[in-house]
């Protein structure tokens, strides 16, 4: 069992409930919570005995909060769905990437660290029309990765691999989490199925994997209170089609034409409803499922939450919106003139 164990991240939901977990586990002795913001005044409460350290994972100055506080687990949780609210995509980048690489220097000095858990992604396979129908933890993306999160995830991974080369010693965990997705959470897959029109790629119904909020957080902390080596795929059982989600969420679909997989996703944001990156429109283009066989059978953990009951568990949730409404009738309306054909728009058919 760890005795001392610094959490970044803890501004935000995972790395908040997180270190509120640990905290209310009498045999660690102290949890570390380390953000650039001060967590809001519902998350301080849920962190419960955690020390909160406001602090930039970027300053070398980690090293001494690691070194001072006799750290022997480090939760590292930095990939970063959403540029909002870290002064955006370049500074998200920025402390994604360059705060991954101080943090892992930091501990690779320390004398006292020996279990180091990473947050990673299912994004690091990418999504494309040419994917295995599982993708297993030995592959890799089949072609291009793509850009913003799923590329820095690739290379924080890459750092995390070159510091288990240096470190031998220490028991680290990869941890690739599928589209996580719950009644609290707010994630871009959560926002998307909120819409009151929910525009797809005109010819695909791609296969959606979920995880639930609640096995997140149980998975983190296993591999917090544990050794859990290697990487490890995160997903619910089973999966959906995204229109039977869609049908499930009480939305009215929307087909466009999708020549390009980015086309649905620049739509949206283009309506004002939702900023969805490129990333998230492969993955509403193509979908992704990965093989969770390692995380039964290697690290013992099977999620409690299917694909299906995961979503439910969302959907219970939210409010219902009537599924006529004057803001689902706007949004079509936008979507479907910029899915005109050009011939039909000039002549106002």
């Amino acid at each position: 069992m760890p005795k001392v164990v610094l959490v970044t991240g803890v501004s935000r939901f995972v790395g908040a409930h997180l270190a509120g977990q640990l905290a209310a586990d009498p045999s660690i002795e102290r949890v570390i919570g380390i953000d650039s913001d001060r967590p809001r005044r519902s998350d301080l409460e849920r962190l419960g005995r955690t020390e909160f350290v406001r602090a930039d994972i970027r300053n070398p100055l980690i090293a001494k909060v690691i070194t001072q506080a006799h750290v022997d687990t480090v939760v590292h949780t930095p990939v970063l769905r959403s540029a909002r609210g870290v002064g955006g995509k370049l500074a998200a980048k920025d402390l994604t990437v360059i705060g991954t690489m101080q943090l892992l220097a930091a501990c690779q000095k320390s004398d006292m660290v020996s279990r180091v858990v990473v947050r990673s992604t299912t994004a690091v396979y990418g999504c494309g029309p040419r994917d295995p129908a599982v993708f297993t933890e030995d592959m890799h993306a089949i072609g291009y990765a793509g850009n913003g999160y799923a590329k820095e995830a690739v290379e924080v991974e890459g750092y995390v691999r070159g510091f288990m080369r240096r470190r031998p010693d220490i028991t680290v965990s990869i941890l690739r989490l599928t589209s996580l997705i719950g009644p609290t959470i707010d994630t871009p897959l959560g926002r998307y199925f909120a819409m009151p029109v929910v525009p797809t790629s005109l010819g695909f119904d791609p296969r959606l994997q979920m995880l639930h909020e609640s096995d997140a957080i149980e998975v983190l902390k296993r591999a917090t209170i544990a050794d859990h080596p290697g990487v490890f795929n995160v997903a619910a059982d089973g999966v959906v089609l995204l229109s039977q989600a869609v049908r499930r969420a009480g939305r009215l679909r929307l087909p466009v034409p999708s020549p390009a997989a980015s086309l649905v996703g620049g739509m949206v944001r283009n309506t004002g409803a939702l900023e969805i990156s490129a990333e998230n429109a492969s993955f509403l283009h193509y979908g992704r499922v990965v093989d969770t066989t390692r995380l039964r059978n290697r690290f013992g953990y099977v999620p409690r939450y299917t694909t299906e009951q995961a979503l439910d568990d969302y959907l219970d949730g939210r409010p219902a919106l009537p599924r006529l409404s004057t803001a689902a009738l706007r949004v079509a309306e936008s979507l479907m003139s910029r899915t005109r054909p050009p011939a039909l728009a000039r002549s106002g058919g």
